[in-house]
């Protein structure tokens, strides 16, 4: 999982872990860049959700239409600054791609899109993320010569209304699968990374610097209050996160014009990626979709799973 040299380490240390250190190079970047934007962040599209509901795939896919900026592999580690770093670091290839580190099958190399924006929103206050958001996404634009922001960040499900008081026409894809498959998979993740980080230390330091908290040693509940299920290495927990973010999601956001669920379970098919197309204004064919069903059978406490699929049931009816 780890491919850094100890030097790449040690940069990625010391541009990630201090505030001070990012707060510093956001500020630099404004300087030298931000006069020279002008771009328009009012045209952006965000993807969330719970991890492993299809996200990433659907981030690639947006992306490859061509029409859109995102933050990727090639802005780390300062991305507060991607202008700067445009400039000053040199590269001769985005690279083979390779496998990611969740063993799905999703490639990526240094030019692919990647979910680096949670960075931004820990550096700040609140205060100050109201007040620079914009501007990161036009800074993002111009270092890309776009002129539309793409996001992909599964915390921002608990930040819709703040990134729609500061950008109000942007367009958000809440995605989500059936809930016991997409659980189980939560579960295999978490599993996985947990055995990661206690072999190699630096992929757990490596998910904190850049606030990745949805799984292993590092993981922080999406919904942590009122839990029943405590325990992360059991099924009821991921499902009982399912059930209690979708819930809410479904409940608050069912009606908003510029919110829309979307079935990763069903993009393959080719009606919903149409369908997607056509919320966020692009015309653009993707074959990447795959067919990721899984029959998961599990003793499940009942009254969870039933509260679960009545709403995947009620999602299933507003999904685009």
């Amino acid at each position: 999982m780890n491919n850094y040299s100890k030097f790449q380490e040690a940069l990625h240390k010391f541009a990630l872990s201090s505030n001070t250190v990012k707060e510093a190079t956001f500020d630099l970047e404004k300087i030298l860049f931000l006069k020279h934007c002008n771009k328009n962040e009012t045209d952006s599209v965000f993807v969330t959700g719970l991890a492993r509901g299809g996200t990433t795939i659907l981030l690639e896919a947006i992306y490859d239409s061509g029409s859109f900026a995102s933050l990727s592999y090639n802005d780390m580690p300062f991305i507060l600054a991607p202008n700067f770093w445009k400039r000053v670091h040199t590269k001769n290839t985005a690279g083979e791609k390779i496998e990611r580190a969740h063993g799905d099958g999703i490639r990526v190399n240094l030019d692919s899109p990647e979910a680096f924006e949670e960075v931004f929103w820990k550096t700040f206050s609140l205060e100050k993320s109201e007040k620079y958001f914009a501007d990161y996404i036009n800074l993002i634009l111009c270092k890309n010569n776009k002129n539309r922001y793409l996001s992909k960040n599964n915390q921002n499900v608990n930040r819709i209304d703040l990134i729609t008081k500061i950008i109000p026409n942007a367009k958000f894809l809440i995605v989500y699968k059936e809930p016991i498959a997409h659980a189980y998979s939560l579960l295999n993740q978490h599993n996985r990374f947990s055995k990661a980080h206690k072999k190699d230390n630096f992929i757990k330091t490596y998910m904190d610097l850049i606030q990745h908290s949805e799984f292993g040693l590092s993981y922080q509940p999406i919904i942590n209050e009122n839990l029943k299920y405590q325990d992360t290495y059991s099924i009821e927990h991921w499902l009982e996160q399912w059930y209690l973010l979708y819930g809410k999601l479904f409940n608050k956001y069912q009606n908003n014009p510029n919110i829309e669920f979307v079935n990763g379970g069903s993009l393959h098919t080719g009606e919903t990626w149409k369908n997607i197309c056509e919320f966020i204004g692009i015309d653009h064919d993707f074959n990447g979709f795959k067919d990721m069903k899984k029959d998961i059978t599990f003793d499940i406490e009942k009254e969870l799973k039933s509260k679960c699929l009545d709403i995947y049931s009620s999602l299933l009816k507003k999904s685009l």
